[in-house]
C-alpha cells in the first residue's frame, strides 16, 4: 500500500513539472525552430540570432504564465504538506 502512495506521488510531481515547464518549453522551442529555418533560408549563421529571440520569448512567457505557474505550484506542494499526516 505504501508503494501506490509513492507511485501516486511520483506521479502527481512528475505531471505538475510537465505543466508548469509546459508553456515555457514550447515557446522556446517553437522560436528556436523558427530562428533556425530562417537561418537556413537565409544563410546567416549568427550564434547570437538563436539566444537573443529565446531570452525575449522566455521573460515574455515567465511574465505571462508566472503568476499561474506559482499558483499551481504552490497549491500542489500546500497539498503535498498537509497530506504528510496521512502517509504514516
Amino acid at each position: 500500500m505504501k508503494s501506490d502512495v509513492a507511485i501516486q506521488l511520483l506521479a502527481d510531481v512528475l505531471w505538475n513539472a510537465l505543466l508548469i515547464s509546459g508553456p515555457l518549453l514550447a515557446a522556446t522551442l517553437l522560436v528556436g525552430l523558427i530562428v533556425s529555418v530562417v537561418q537556413v533560408v537565409t544563410q546567416v549563421q549568427e550564434m547570437s540570432l538563436t539566444y537573443i529571440p529565446k531570452i525575449v520569448v522566455a521573460i515574455v512567457v515567465l511574465v505571462a504564465f508566472g503568476p499561474w505557474m506559482l499558483k499551481r505550484l504552490l497549491a500542489f506542494s500546500a497539498n503535498l504538506i498537509n497530506s504528510i499526516p496521512s502517509y504514516f
